[in-house]
């Protein structure tokens, strides 16, 4: 799915969720391109991410997976990709989310991205490099599904961004008071 997602400086890029699937024997589903005007165009050193999700999915096979997009989120992941040996690498980033004046809407922006760091473990000889995406953070960085509105992310150019679907069981677990 991340090459579907494309970089955008200047324009916008949109990708349908919908899109997404033909390619996974899902009927391809032609979705009107949203209004991307009201969207400012990237800053200087800035890539400007637009996805534009599809309305109602075709059903899961899991039963237990509510059909609801109200009970969907999309999470956000920003990250790099990077030749790394066997050590773990990581950074750090904020993402903070505000509202466009006059419209209502969110927009993302990823900020104040730190360093990337590694382990130091000694690798096994003869073992080489390999390609990696290594996601900003921690902690996973959730959005509300909005099928009539794009998400739109604002990332320093050196960060690419990939999001996945999360969807909700439809039965709700009780929790127990002690």
């Amino acid at each position: 799915m991340a090459h579907a997602l494309r970089r955008a400086s200047v324009t916008a890029a949109a990708v349908s969720l919908p899109s997404l699937l033909g390619g996974l024997g899902a009927p391809a589903m032609a979705i009107p391109q949203l209004d991307l005007k009201p969207y400012p165009a990237a800053a200087a050193g800035q890539t400007r991410w637009v996805i534009q999700l599809g309305g109602v999915l075709p059903p899961g096979a899991d039963p237990r997976l509510s059909p609801s997009p109200s009970d969907w989120r999309v999470q956000l992941i920003p990250g790099r990709q990077v030749e790394a040996d066997c050590n773990q690498q990581a950074f750090r980033g904020r993402f903070r989310a505000s509202k466009l004046k006059g419209l209502g809407v969110s927009v993302y922006t990823v900020s104040a991205v730190g360093p990337m760091v590694t382990t130091l473990m000694a690798c096994p000889p003869g073992q080489a490099k390999r390609k990696v995406f290594v996601p900003m953070g921690s902690k996973p960085f959730v959005v509300p599904y909005d099928a009539s509105r794009p998400i739109v992310v604002y990332t320093p150019k050196d960060l690419e961004l990939r999001w996945r679907l999360w969807k909700a069981e439809k039965v709700q677990q009780p929790a127990q008071a002690l």
